[in-house]
């Protein structure tokens, strides 16, 4: 017997029967399979170059920069097919696709074709970025969808905080093969919790066709909406250069720093601010809304990498320094992510999935165009990466502001929303 029909933010018999704590761990640690196929590779990036007779050093941030240039062309599928046959199906594929190319990346005896299943495996893994956006978006909208992006974030934080730990870790006991071994392990977990315990959360009057011309009006929606687009790029801009530092970290951190071993910890300590400013956020949207956070966290920001760009700059910055401004950096960061994501893809009900999908086709083609351009910038010190935080929080700002129509900290509430009594 079907459910009736649901107002946003209110779930559906069968979340009821989930519980919304549980599919939020659950969207999390789905979200972060992609963290750990990326930030577990880290330490074992010198070992793969080693082992797979890679002779230029900037060639090993392939490994990740490719990937993630994958997840961005594969953006653009799962949600439209999400929007037809429904979430959950959608979801399960990406996870079984996931598991069985991860395994074919612990086998390989050649970069060449180490970076193509990485490819391959980016366009599969995308799926685990855009449908679970899309399950929020079916339930939850405005600052309520903030503030469990928020929570998702927490968990999906921990992630890149624990992951070059955990790929540290096995390679004291095993060779990197075996970090490529733990994600399809750890892969096949999730997947078989979604299948045991996820319902379908797509309301069966929202389905859309795959027809050429529904698919062409949904994109052009998401591309033309204003309100939207501006947040989607600058989404990118920070995400891009932020995978930019996670590319040449290796190199950066544990090499011009001379962090050496110490490396996955300081990486986890920066990480650990993201995820407590996620929290933070989501504890704080609600009441003064995801527009005024986001746009203080990103002012916070820009400041923020003037004075990293100033260290840099001098040619005498320390290890302990840019630990200490990159960890504000992030948690700036933080506070910026699931607020510009709630806010773009708010005008979307009814097309969430399509939404979701162009929206993170843009922030990961992009993201990664930038990312790679500041990797391959590394010159054993760290002015590229001060210069790109800066260029990123300008563009940023000014992309904020044309979806914003030039007014910052406006208060934005969905349509039946009571507002707070003065």
């Amino acid at each position: 017997m079907s459910s009736p029909q649901q107002s946003p933010g209110k779930p559906t018999r069968s979340l009821i029967d989930i519980g919304e704590r549980e599919l939020v761990v659950m969207m999390a640690l789905v979200q972060a399979l992609q963290a750990l196929a990326i930030d577990a590779m880290l330490p074992g990036l010198a070992d793969i170059a080693r082992d797979l007779s890679v002779t230029n050093a900037n060639d090993r941030q392939l490994v990740v920069g490719l990937f993630l240039l994958g997840a961005g062309l594969g953006s653009l599928i799962p949600g439209t097919l999400a929007d037809r046959y429904g979430r959950r199906t959608v979801l399960l594929i990406c996870l079984a696709g996931n598991v069985l190319l991860t395994a074919a990346c612990a086998l390989v005896t050649d970069f060449t074709v180490l970076v193509a299943l990485r490819i391959m495996q980016g366009v599969v893994c995308a799926g685990l970025s855009v449908v679970p956006s899309a399950i929020i978006r079916d339930r939850f909208e405005g600052d309520r969808m903030a503030k469990l992006q928020s929570l998702i974030g927490v968990i999906f934080l921990t992630v890149p905080m624990l992951a070059p730990s955990i790929g540290q870790a096995i390679l004291l006991v095993a060779n990197w093969r075996w970090i490529f071994w733990f994600i399809a392990l750890f892969g096949l977990g999730i997947a078989l919790w979604v299948y045991f315990r996820l319902p379908e959360t797509l309301d069966p009057e929202h389905r859309q066709r795959i027809h050429p011309r529904d698919i062409a009006v949904n994109f052009s929606s998401t591309l033309t909406n204003r309100d939207s687009i501006g947040y989607v790029f600058a989404s990118a801009c920070i995400l891009g250069v932020l995978w930019g530092y996670i590319q040449s970290s290796q190199q950066l951190v544990a090499e011009h720093f001379g962090a050496g071993t110490a490396f996955p910890v300081l990486f986890g300590v920066m990480a650990l601010a993201m995820a407590v400013a996620n929290f933070g956020n989501s504890r704080i949207v609600e009441r003064f809304g995801a527009r005024r956070v986001s746009h203080s966290a990103l002012l916070l920001y820009l400041g923020v990498a003037f004075i990293q760009l100033w260290l840099a700059s001098s040619g005498h910055e320390t290890l302990i320094q840019f630990v200490v401004v990159m960890t504000l950096t992030m948690m700036a960061m933080g506070f910026t992510g699931a607020n510009f994501g709630s806010i773009a893809l708010q005008p979307f009900a009814r097309i969430a999935g399509a939404a979701s999908s162009v929206q993170s086709f843009l922030r990961l083609v992009v993201g990664s165009i930038i990312g790679w351009s500041v990797g391959q910038a590394y010159d054993q010190t760290a002015l590229p990466f001060a210069k790109a935080l800066v260029l990123a929080g300008i563009a940023a700002l000014v992309l904020v502001l044309f979806s914003e129509r030039g007014r910052l900290f406006r208060r934005i509430y969905p349509a039946g929303t009571p507002r707070p009594i003065a």
